[in-house]
């Protein structure tokens, strides 16, 4: 399944296929905090209104908001 990593639910693991294109400027900072293309990851937890979103990727934890997440394309491992 293909979608955006803010539509991931807890324990699904994913890979990056690329960014929306209306979150060019969210592209480069996520792409600095290690989201590039074919980078696997796992979601690990939300908050309790799902804002924000934890994810293990390249071995390291990072929170994500919910529109810093949707602006990541991904697909289900």
């Amino acid at each position: 399944m293909s979608g955006n990593l803010g539509e991931l639910g807890i324990g699904v693991e994913g890979r990056v296929v690329g960014y929306e294109k209306e979150a060019r400027s969210y592209r480069r900072r996520l792409m600095a905090m290690g989201l590039t293309p074919s980078t696997e990851f796992k979601v690990v937890r939300r908050a309790p209104l799902g804002d924000p979103m934890e994810i293990n990727v390249r071995g390291y934890s990072l929170s994500l908001r919910k529109h810093e997440a949707s602006a990541v394309l991904v697909q289900e491992l």
